[in-house]
């Protein structure tokens, strides 16, 4: 890799840059995974599967989400209107990319919790 390249990623308009940015809030990966689990997935669905997801929160990482294409939304004309969100291919492109994520917390969480717990009775 050329220097260049390194100096890319500190630009504000890297692709690796934004897309973090966007992807490593607190809800983004959750919601992606949580829409994992059905093909088509109701507000209160996702809502009780994150149950610290406050209704407002939701509703932004879903727009977020679905602005950058990773996310459908179809509304079905009803009474009361039924909303169901997906995955579009996009995301499910990425999702190999937050299972090995994942894998990689579970197999390192005991030992990030045990280095906190030490660095906190260093104070």
């Amino acid at each position: 890799m050329d220097r260049t390249m390194i100096l890319d990623a500190y630009d504000p308009q890297c692709p690796i840059r934004n897309v973090l940015a966007r992807m490593s809030d607190k809800w983004s990966l959750l919601v992606i995974y949580t829409l994992t689990q059905s093909e088509k997935v109701r507000f209160g669905d996702i809502r009780r599967a994150i149950p610290d997801i406050s209704q407002k929160m939701l509703t932004v990482t879903l727009r977020t989400l679905e602005e950058d294409g990773f996310v459908t939304r179809t509304i079905y004309p009803e009474v009361p209107p039924r909303v169901e969100y997906g995955l579009t291919a996009r995301a499910y492109s990425l999702f190999p990319h937050i299972q090995s994520l994942i894998m990689w917390a579970k197999e390192n969480m005991t030992d990030i919790i045990d280095d906190r717990k030490r660095n906190k009775n260093r104070e």
